[in-house]
């Protein structure tokens, strides 16, 4: 076993006894401030919809229309499943896909304990006088955090796949991507599956301050925009930039580089101490030591600290140390341009690439109105005359086709192997958490509509049509179940869109010479494109 890889082993056992206690308080919370408001509900037709319209609705709210979702929203109602949705409760998902979770160690063990175990291999592995020795111990560090990166991706893809709070599946990867960080760079690769889960999930449907909040608090998106590195005296802006740029205002809210300099200073101090709990804190001024924070991961150190007055869009910053940054998150979060820039976002997302002006006049409003209240936003999304209008019409990107691919195909039928779905999603270019700049992987149809890209697709829908059994074998040597794809022609949910194909999506059905062909013309049909 590598140097220290031994200390993390330990910490795998220790925090397993934990584990059912941690997973059911996290549960408890999975849905953060928005489970302390009023229901969120939705003005919608209380009339019986028909089957077609149904799957529209599922196609854009959850990760792709299935025969148990259908069966679902068919019982409850669309006004009230939809009011579900909204205000998500916590769901267990099915014992097979929550047990591969369960296993986990991202799932068990709390992020500083595995960052400092981390942290002591790799200078273990750099300390090693032998150089293969060495090559060898830093490989296995390496492989270490390819493990974990792994880890979150799956997990991610389970939830995808079964949960049965869509919609908040959906809007976590919205703002996963709205805020984003690659897992490249640093160590992130260890930090992403908590900050998935501890900074964004919780409020992803809540309030937007708090989400803000907890993406700034993040070691992840701290170490990702280099925040980590802002000091007093050698102030870095990366942080700051992309803040103001991406995450709130946007570019032409009328901000100036004054500005980004003047959060930048806000920021200083703002970073990470990869220490054990009982760590000591740094030595510092008798003045401001009582300024000192360290939560878990998260530091803010006085001594890197610009006390300097500032001043942030032409008003004075009031507060003094870490209360800094939240008088400026504050202030950046209530700005008008920042719920015009949420509004449109999240209207590309779920409605169009060139989202109707008035829509996003009315989420505006209603985002200013309730505080930044993410569900309450897209309330007003959801009853809007634009977003029925836009159903079926919608492009989807590679990690939308793949989940709605093997959604419809094998409905609740619970993967074994989700590895197979990853490298589909990585060969069109989406690679989860992957995305290198700050702004997140673009919305737009353009991006994901080239010939290469729909040849791509092509061959992952007869992967996904015909030989999708390798989802259902733990082991890679494994002999195929047979038969080894899935009974589209069969499926109820299938028959009940063959309605709305297009003549020549069924003329190539009709060409299929087995339902294997019939499976793969189906999956990279034009409308399996949209949702």
């Amino acid at each position: 076993m590598p140097v220290a890889a031994a200390g993390l082993s330990s910490i795998h056992r220790a925090s397993m006894a934990l584990g059912a206690c941690a997973l059911a308080l996290l549960a408890a919370c999975a849905t953060g401030p928005s489970s302390q408001r009023p229901l969120v509900s939705v003005s919608l037709p209380s009339a019986p919809m028909n089957e077609a319209t149904r799957l529209r609705w599922l196609d854009r709210v959850s990760w792709g229309a299935n025969a148990s979702s259908d069966a679902q929203l068919a019982q409850r109602g669309l006004a009230l499943w939809m009011r579900d949705q909204l205000n998500p409760r916590p769901a267990p998902l099915p014992p097979a896909a929550q047990a591969q979770i369960d296993a986990m160690t991202i799932s068990h063990t709390p992020l500083d304990q595995l960052v400092i175990a981390l942290d002591n291999q790799r200078k273990a592995a750099d300390a090693l006088p032998d150089e293969d020795e060495k090559k060898a111990a830093r490989q296995a560090y390496q492989q270490e955090l390819n493990r974990l990166a792994r880890e979150a991706q799956q997990r991610f893809v389970l939830r995808a796949l079964y949960s049965p709070n869509q919609l908040q599946e959906q809007i976590t990867w919205f703002w996963v991507n709205h805020f984003n960080v690659n897992l490249r760079k640093d160590n992130i690769r260890a930090l992403v599956g908590d900050y998935e889960e501890n900074a964004i999930r919780p409020h992803a449907l809540g309030k937007f301050r708090d989400l803000l909040g907890a993406t700034l608090h993040h070691p992840a998106m701290l170490r990702y925009l280099d925040n980590a590195q802002n000091a007093v005296n050698r102030i870095n802006e990366n942080y700051a930039r992309e803040l103001m740029e991406l995450h709130t205002l946007g570019v032409g809210s009328g901000y100036s580089q004054t500005d980004v300099q003047e959060l930048a200073r806000v920021l200083t101090g703002v970073g990470v101490s990869v220490q054990p709990a009982d760590a000591p804190p740094p030595n510092m001024r008798a003045a401001v030591s009582a300024d000192y924070v360290r939560r878990g991961l998260f530091e803010f150190n006085p001594n890197r600290h610009d006390y300097g007055p500032k001043t942030l869009l032409g008003q004075p910053i009031q507060a003094r140390g870490l209360a800094e940054a939240n008088e400026a998150l504050d202030r950046l979060a209530r700005s008008p341009a920042t719920a015009r820039l949420v509004s449109r976002k999240l209207a590309m997302y779920l409605v169009a690439d060139e989202p109707p002006p008035a829509l996003i006049d009315r989420m505006a409003a209603a985002f200013t109105r309730s505080d930044g209240d993410i569900a309450v936003t897209l309330k007003a999304l959801f009853e809007s005359p634009e977003f029925a209008a836009s159903l079926g019409r919608k492009f989807r990107d590679p990690v939308h086709y793949v989940m709605a691919g093997v959604r419809l195909a094998y409905d609740d039928r619970v993967a074994l192997n989700v590895n197979p779905m990853l490298n589909w999603i990585n060969r069109m270019g989406e690679p989860l958490y992957g995305h290198e700049t700050p702004d997140g992987y673009p919305l737009n149809e353009a991006v994901w509509a080239s010939a290469g890209q729909m040849n791509t697709r092509f061959e992952i829908a007869r992967a996904i049509g015909a030989n999708g059994a390798v989802l259902f074998r733990t082991d890679d040597k494994a002999p195929l179940e047979k038969p080894a794809f899935p009974q589209l022609a069969e499926s109820r949910v299938v028959r009940a869109m063959q309605g709305s194909l297009s003549a020549d999506t069924r003329e190539a059905l009709a060409q299929a010479k087995n339902p294997q062909d019939w499976n793969t013309f189906l999956l990279a049909s034009p409308e399996l494109m949209r949702r």
